[in-house]
């Protein structure tokens, strides 16, 4: 008997319908289902646990929602090998590859265990005050509380790489390369590859380019010059307040994040759609 822990956004439109369905499937394949106390209002035969539970607890967590949802689950399951299996309730998004409509024929795949596996890099963040942070997407330098603009030295493997005066800095994994890196020209990382993007927020130049670098190096943003608090934000959630002379260490995390999919799904077939590539219309 499988043991699938589900993690759930109650608020998404036909939610509740989404969840009969579910429970259907799950007792027609003999699943047992675990979810949190505001999931399982939804599932009413599920055993309910604690979230520091689900790690040692399932055998696959499927997050039901958006993007977001799903990183909630991946910080959830921290450095475990529980893989985790999105299933988006709207629209198809990059990280949940199962639309509800699709919601069967994925559960089939994954007791018959045809689904696709994945292992994403996941970067990890040292913060000044020796705080550490796991980001599946991206950690971001900026947004203080003024539109003056920084001064932010990189460095690559200990080796001085440029300084940059910006409105701050995105240091991406592949996962994270089509989300807000994207949106200050960064490159598309596809998910398999072994590297780190870095993109600036608006620089103060012409020439200034995204960078992709091996993901076995330590890249280090120094804060030189900053007339402002800085924020150091993981994965869009905030960790701490940077000034001048901060540092912030990234590398690759030794635990990646484990991800499962259809075995028709198709990651350009996603950026396709989620960024309305059409071609030449001539």
């Amino acid at each position: 008997m499988k043991r699938i822990g589900v993690i759930a956004n109650p608020k998404r439109p036909h939610a509740a319908d989404v969840f009969d369905r579910l429970v259907r499937k799950a007792n027609e394949l003999g699943w047992k289902l675990f979810a949190d106390e505001a999931s399982a209002q939804l599932i009413p035969s599920a055993t309910v646990i604690g979230f520091d539970q689900f790690a040692s607890t399932v055998d696959v967590l499927l997050p039901m929602g958006g993007d977001g949802t799903v990183l909630f689950c991946s910080k959830l399951l921290d450095e475990s090998e529980i893989p985790i299996l999105g299933i988006n309730l709207g629209s198809l998004g990059f990280l949940t590859g199962v639309s509800e409509d699709s919601m069967e024929a994925a559960m089939d795949a994954l007791d018959a265990g045809t689904c696709i596996k994945e292992t994403r890099t996941v970067a990890q963040c040292v913060a000044p005050s020796g705080t550490i942070r796991r980001a599946l997407n991206d950690a971001v330098i900026g947004f203080g509380g003024s539109s003056r603009i920084v001064t932010l030295d990189l460095a690559i493997d200990g080796a001085p790489a440029t300084s940059y005066s910006c409105d701050g800095l995105i240091v991406c994994t592949p996962t994270g390369s089509t989300g807000h890196s994207l949106s200050t020209g960064g490159p598309i990382l596809q998910p398999g590859c072994s590297a780190f993007g870095i993109s600036v927020v608006c620089p103060h130049t012409l020439s200034n380019r995204p960078l992709v670098i091996p993901d076995s190096s330590t890249i280090e943003v120094t804060v030189q010059n900053s007339h402002k608090a800085l924020l150091l934000s993981v994965d869009g959630q905030d960790v701490e307040e940077l000034t001048t002379g901060d540092i912030v260490r990234i590398t690759r995390s030794e635990n990646p994040a484990i991800f499962l999919y259809p075995p028709d799904y198709s990651y350009f077939s996603v950026l396709r759609r989620k960024l309305h590539w059409r071609g030449s219309n001539l």
